[in-house]
């Protein structure tokens, strides 16, 4: 089993070419992981393959969009989203993340496959006061509705910059929403 540590402050990052790359089953247990998560995340093959990839989910980020995530992916469609994950160690380190499913050859869904990359500095600088936001909301709201009031909050930011979901985040990425 994976021990928790206390979070620090000290961030990890990947360089410009380095992709992170898993896969997981339909529970979201990681089936496959390369080198450069290991090496980026701290943890060895041994403790995050057939544990569940939340395993290196870091506090700071909001419920809210990992519900938007799974919505996403349960409708069919590829997610794109800023990750604050958690290192072994404590630290931690931020991906511009892709996940699509992964189908077999019955075209039924197997489980996720992720790709993750070093995202830009201003996509950070825009995505962070969201994500504090939305941790906010959740911390003043109970249960499913924390969740809810959360993701509410995000889709107004949405409509407040007149997009959709996958628009904005490819937008911020290429610094073209601020």
């Amino acid at each position: 089993m994976v021990e928790r540590v206390s979070v620090t402050q000290k961030e990890v990052s990947l360089s410009d070419d380095e992709f992170i790359v898993s896969k997981t089953d339909l529970k979201g247990k990681l089936t496959y992981i390369n080198r450069t998560f290991m090496r980026i995340s701290g943890f060895p093959e041994a403790e995050l393959l057939g544990f569940p990839h939340n395993v290196i989910r870091h506090p700071d980020m909001p419920r809210g969009v990992f519900k938007l995530m799974w919505d996403t992916l349960r409708d069919g469609n590829e997610f794109f989203g800023y990750v604050k994950n958690r290192c072994k160690d404590g630290g931690h380190y931020w991906v511009f993340a892709n996940i699509t499913i992964d189908y077999g050859l019955d075209n039924k869904p197997l489980g996720y496959y992720s790709v993750r990359r070093k995202p830009t500095p201003r996509a950070l600088d825009h995505i962070i006061p969201i994500y504090r936001e939305m941790l906010a909301i959740e911390a003043g709201s109970s249960g499913k509705n924390a969740v809810e009031a959360s993701l509410q909050f995000f889709r107004d930011e949405l409509a407040r910059n007149d997009t959709d979901y996958l628009d904005m985040m490819m937008k911020i990425e290429n610094g073209e929403l601020g």
